[in-house]
C-alpha cells in the first residue's frame, strides 16, 4: 500500500468513527429530550443530598499508594512493547529491561522502608 493510500484509509476510518458517534448522539437526542430540573446538578448520595462538601481533600498517605500504582502501571506499559522487540534486539534489550526493573525495585524498597505498604 502506498503512503497516500494509507493516509486515505486513516482519514476514512477517522471520518467513519466521527460520523458513527454523531449519528448515535443524534439518535439519542431524538428519542429522549432533556429537561432542565433544579435538583439535577446537585451532588447526591443514594438519593439524599450530601452533607459533606463535594471537593474533599484526600489524606496524604494515599499519594504513596497512587505513586506505587503508577510505577507498576508504567512497568507494564513498557514491558509489552519490549517483549515484542526482544527477539530482534537481543541482549541489549534484556540489559535495558534489567536496569529499568532494578530502578523500579529500588523504588519499591524505598516505599516499603517508609511504610507505604503497611495497612492502616
Amino acid at each position: 500500500m502506498a503512503m497516500l493510500e494509507q493516509y486515505g484509509l486513516l482519514l476514512g476510518l477517522a471520518a467513519g468513527s466521527v460520523g458513527f458517534v454523531l449519528s448515535l448522539y443524534a439518535i439519542a437526542r431524538s428519542f429522549g429530550k432533556t429537561r432542565q430540573e433544579p435538583g439535577k446538578d446537585v451532588p447526591a448520595s443514594a438519593g439524599q443530598l450530601s452533607r459533606d462538601p463535594v471537593w474533599v481533600r484526600y489524606h496524604a498517605r494515599y499519594y504513596g499508594y497512587a505513586l506505587l500504582f503508577l510505577a507498576f502501571d508504567m512497568e507494564m506499559a513498557f514491558m509489552y512493547p519490549w517483549a515484542v522487540v526482544y527477539k530482534q534486539v537481543g541482549l541489549v534489550a534484556l540489559l535495558d529491561m534489567g536496569v529499568f526493573l532494578a530502578i523500579l525495585f529500588l523504588g519499591l524498597l524505598y516505599g516499603w522502608s517508609q511504610g507505604a505498604l503497611r495497612r492502616q
